[in-house]
């Protein structure tokens, strides 16, 4: 039996599995196995929600263990830290609980198909005191952290005297793309809130700062102007000091220092600049390390095939150039198109058929400002070229992406389930989380 294993429990790794599970493992014709480093999956879009406190994870995180078992793949804990391609064999990391006890030992898992998934990091480019003094959004766990500080900050922030023209608390986000634009009009919204629930003092206009500081001429650079244009309208409407061509070249516990040499203060500081892939990729395979870029992606063919053409690649760790010369874009809608390929493919080319390579179909953009807006593009079938929406509309079709993300990994029945979960959910729980 074909033994195909996925590393990596993202958007698109967690639907090739459970997809691959339906179609071979349900039927014995393959046996698919997902590791990941950590027990549950968490949608990457919602990291913004997650930092602010309007989203509560427990209803929406997805438990690989019980995923596997409804969908007939396997799970195991670990992270990937080694490869021997001659022997097609994983080395997977020992996994320790919070006190450093030991939970699952190193291991070594073997495949006849390895599908890489591990997603991206975000890229700091080496600015001093980036590491230390800021809170990277790529993950659950830097998202809860951050959280937690601000929650910390604002209790603080009651006892402390404000200054003359300045808020009592300030928070930097350094990068203006989706994650960064999102992040700013989450917090705003979060902190009205909390108004509600004791932090009496804590105005988003008058007693938090919000400051969003980007590096390129214009906010969401790598999306068409008139989004761009839309979002910095409404997050001016907010209050949100906005700094555009801006490079950060120095990140203090309490302040962000400029090329320019303006200098801004910060209580809390997030990085959502860049994204890079894992640096363990550049020496993945020892003596025979598989061919990365410079951001440290494993490059890949038309099939999504690394330069071992048993070993897969695909989402934010891969880079996939299309027959226009361009590169497959490191975003959501590309890794779930890709995973989507492989279902399909994967068969076939073990197979050894001939398989049309993948080419990414770009269907727009949407970037959700909280409860105030979204603002998107839409492109494909329904339009010739681009079609820009924002309010009601595009928050509704952000809500849809949401939802075709459960389809793909619960499908209907479950996806209504949970719908009607949440509708119920936001009649007694707090908008946000206070711890």
């Amino acid at each position: 039996m074909q033994r195909i294993v996925i590393v990596g429990g993202g958007a698109g790794g967690l639907a090739l599995a459970t997809q691959l599970g339906k179609r071979l493992g349900k039927k014995g014709l393959a046996e698919i196995t997902l590791v990941d480093a950590a027990r549950t999956h968490v949608w990457k879009p919602l990291l913004h929600q997650l930092a602010a406190g309007s989203f509560d994870t427990h209803a929406e995180e997805i438990e690989y263990l019980a995923q596997a078992r409804w969908n007939h793949f396997k799970f195991r804990l670990g992270r990937l830290e080694g490869l021997d391609r001659a022997s097609k064999t994983l080395q997977l990391a020992a996994s320790h609980d919070e006190a450093g006890r030991e939970i699952t030992p190193a291991q070594e898992l073997g495949y006849d198909t390895l599908v890489i998934a591990v997603g991206s990091q975000t890229n700091d480019f080496g600015t001093l005191g980036a590491a230390e003094h800021t809170i990277k959004l790529d993950s659950p766990q830097a998202a809860k952290r951050f959280n937690d500080r601000l929650i910390n900050a604002c209790i603080r922030a009651q006892t402390v005297p404000r200054s003359a023209g300045s808020g009592r608390l300030t928070v930097a986000i350094v990068g203006g793309g989706a994650t960064g634009v999102e992040l700013a009009a989450e917090l705003h919204a979060s902190a009205r809130v909390l108004a509600n629930y004791g932090f009496d003092h804590i105005h988003p206009e008058k007693d938090l700062q919000i400051v969003l500081v980007e590096a390129a001429p214009r906010l969401l650079a790598q999306l068409p102007e008139r989004l761009s244009e839309s979002a910095l309208r409404e997050l001016r409407k907010l209050a949100i000091e906005v700094h555009t061509n801006e490079k950060v070249i120095e990140v203090t516990e309490g302040s962000l220092k400029m090329a320019s040499g303006k200098v801004i203060s910060s209580s809390l500081t997030v990085w959502a600049a860049g994204v890079k892939a894992g640096d363990f990729l550049k020496t993945l395979g020892g003596a025979q390390p598989l061919e990365t870029n410079r951001l440290n992606q494993l490059v890949v063919n038309g099939n999504l095939q690394t330069t071992d053409a048993s070993i897969y690649a695909f989402g934010d760790c891969a880079a996939c150039q299309q027959p226009d010369g361009t590169w497959v874009p490191p975003r959501a809608q590309a890794a779930y198109q890709q995973a989507m390929y492989l279902v399909k493919a994967l068969p076939r080319l073990q197979r050894g058929e001939t398989v049309s390579p993948f080419v990414f179909r770009d269907q727009g953009s949407l970037v959700s400002l909280s409860e105030y807006s979204s603002v998107g593009s839409l492109m494909g079938s329904l339009t010739k070229g681009s079609f820009f929406i924002e309010g009601q509309l595009a928050k509704v079709m952000y809500w849809a992406l949401h939802k075709q993300h459960q389809l793909a990994l619960g499908g209907w029945k479950k996806t209504a389930l949970i719908t009607l979960s949440e509708m119920i959910d936001r009649t007694y729980r707090p908008r946000i989380k206070l711890h």
